[in-house]
């Protein structure tokens, strides 16, 4: 007897996360394809909204958040076309970076390289962002600091004080896009330790060692037969792709000039944020935390 559809997703979001968790070629179309992604996308489900062109003729630096635990968002719009990312922007080929140690991993490398993710950091960047017209580099801003606000009903986004992304975009001339994955962080609980407090200060000594935070997290189990697994629960996530903000090529930027489109980034993702929440489920009276 065929397995149910709802239990392909979850074997489908099960591999997924097992890869990401524990195992870690090149660009694979044939992979982004993969028809297992389509039951990966509707086990929450997952939808690409697009609120503005992207013209193919420009590069772009997108800034992903909230970061959540695992990044199914990003992961399922960015880095597979079961979101329907090529029809939706078409001429575009996006590029999702991740911590560039885990592409030491020589299973898990190939595995990432060939649905279209790159190491973060300069070199992987610039080689992109020179090769051309039609690169969007998706950067999940926040970084592991930020996958310690993953709890439900958490809409905060770690920005002050992060500016590399802007540094780039000016450098290559390329457009400033804001990324907001409404119900990221609701597809797992997470115990939470208050900033300042000893647990809080251990996961970021870990993370300045070891270049992740370790989060104490859990959803449900293959089988719904406990609720403390690592499959994550079936919360639906609506990533919304903002207008792309024009930045000038400057090789060598000033603090200012960096500054200046900075707070653009920031007003431009509050406004991003503001006029989706309520189609995205959320109350009037929620609020985006930006530190």
């Amino acid at each position: 007897m065929p397995l149910p559809r709802k239990a392909l997703q979850a074997v489908s979001v099960f591999q997924w996360v097992l890869t990401f968790l524990f195992f870690g070629g090149r660009r694979s179309d044939w992979m982004r394809r993969w028809k297992v992604w389509e039951l990966h996308r509707d086990y929450f489900p997952i939808k690409l909204v697009k609120t503005a062109e992207l013209p193919p003729t420009r590069n772009y630096v997108l800034g992903s958040h909230p970061h959540g635990i695992i990044c199914a968002g990003a992961f399922s719009a960015f880095c597979t076309e079961a979101t329907g990312f090529s029809h939706t922007f078409p001429g575009l080929k996006s590029s999702l970076t991740l911590l560039a140690g885990l592409f030491h991993l020589p299973v898990y490398r190939e595995y990432m390289m060939s649905s279209g993710m790159v190491p973060v950091n300069k070199r992987s960047l610039n080689f992109l962002l020179r090769g051309g017209p039609g690169h969007a580099v998706v950067i999940v801003v926040g970084g592991a600091t930020e996958s310690l606000d993953g709890a439900p009903g958490e809409q905060r986004v770690r920005l002050h004080g992060r500016r590399g992304f802007v540094r780039l975009a000016l450098q290559h001339g390329a457009d400033l896009v804001p990324v907001y994955s409404f119900g990221e962080n609701d597809i797992y609980q997470q115990v939470q330790f208050p900033e300042g407090s000893c647990g809080r200060r251990l996961q970021l000594h870990f993370k300045q060692l070891m270049g992740f935070a370790p989060c104490l997290f859990g959803g449900r189990d293959l089988f719904c037969s406990c609720f403390w697994g690592i499959l994550p629960l079936a919360a639906p996530i609506t990533v919304v792709v903002g207008k792309p903000i024009p930045v000038p090529q400057r090789p060598c930027p000033t603090e200012e000039e960096v500054d200046h489109f900075h707070a653009l980034y920031v007003k431009a993702l509050r406004q991003l944020f503001d006029t989706h929440k309520g189609s995205c489920g959320l109350p009037p009276s929620q609020q985006l935390i930006i530190s």
